[in-house]
């Protein structure tokens, strides 16, 4: 087995350090381990740059993951790399989604028995990446409503509850949006018709396992794109009901599609990828890069 570099965030909590610990049992018995923990872009860069050719193994959530592939997108180093996933964070939506365990020491034994498959990736026109899901509308406001949430009850070790009282939240007032949607240069929805959510998926689970994107493949080459139109009452009703059981995409007011280039504009909105926020935005395009790096998975 090649050496292994294993990334954890400094900041863990115990639980998650306990996880690590039992993770880290399993690597060391198969293979030579070094252990970085970072808190910084700066320290994580620095970390990578000593990488080589080791097996970089990341151990935390989604935010973690997104961070080790975004500096090394940005290092012009992701295409060669191989990754490794122990999932330690909150939601975990990108292992759900690829089939890796979230018990800690099979997780780690995939690391070192997975199969090494080619990995796709979303990329923005300001050449950010997003490793799992991108959405705007409802989703997006009910993540920052949870990340307040999250923050506040982490230290309890309840920092999973976010999600729901953020989405519990968010549909006291839930927003439209009127955008201007295009998939593959074909407009499909105009800025004449009110958005509830739009999604764009590489992989398909968010905040914490609904699929919000049900049918994403993260090798097929694709993104999906989900845009739900539901503007009444009993519509949005319905609408949440159907994705709680990751069947809303088969609604007749949700169009669900694939391409390889997704742009939206028109009105503000605000953006949640990989579960970080930003915004508020009036245009963005995201293009798919095909088998940018490698995992070992399922």
């Amino acid at each position: 087995m090649d050496p292994l570099l294993v990334i954890s965030n400094r900041d863990a909590g115990p639980s998650e350090q306990d996880q690590l610990e039992l993770a880290l049992r399993v690597l060391r018995s198969r293979a030579s381990v070094e252990v970085a923990t970072t808190s910084n872009p700066g320290e994580l860069d620095g970390v990578l740059h000593r990488a080589g050719s080791r097996r970089i193994v990341v151990a935390g959530g989604d935010g973690s993951m997104h961070a080790v592939v975004a500096a090394l997108h940005r290092r012009n180093e992701l295409k060669n790399k191989v990754l490794g996933l122990i999932p330690l964070g909150t939601g975990n939506d990108f292992a759900r989604g690829t089939g890796i365990p979230l018990e800690p020491e099979a997780a780690a034994a995939l690391v070192v028995d997975g199969e090494v498959r080619p990995v796709d990736l979303i990329v923005d026109e300001l050449g950010e990446v997003v490793v799992n899901n991108v959405h705007a509308g409802i989703g997006a406001q009910a993540s920052r409503r949870a990340s307040g949430w999250k923050d506040r009850l982490g230290g309890l070790g309840l920092g999973r509850l976010g999600y729901p009282i953020g989405a519990a939240l968010a549909s006291l007032r839930p927003p439209t949006v009127r955008l201007h949607i295009e998939v593959d240069g074909t407009c499909v929805v105009g800025v004449d018709e009110p958005v509830l959510q739009i999604a764009v998926g590489n992989g398909s689970h968010v905040g914490g396992g609904t699929e919000l994107t049900p049918e994403a493949d993260p090798y097929d080459g694709r993104l999906d794109v989900m845009i739900a139109r539901p503007v009444g009452p009993l519509a949005r009703v319905g609408y949440a009901v159907r994705l709680r059981r990751g069947e809303h995409h088969q609604r007749d007011d949700v169009l669900y599609l694939r391409g390889r280039e997704v742009s939206i504009s028109g009105a503000e909105f605000w953006c949640s990828a990989d579960g970080e926020i930003y915004g508020p935005e009036r245009q963005r395009t995201w293009h798919l890069e095909a088998a940018a790096y490698s995992m070992t998975l399922p």
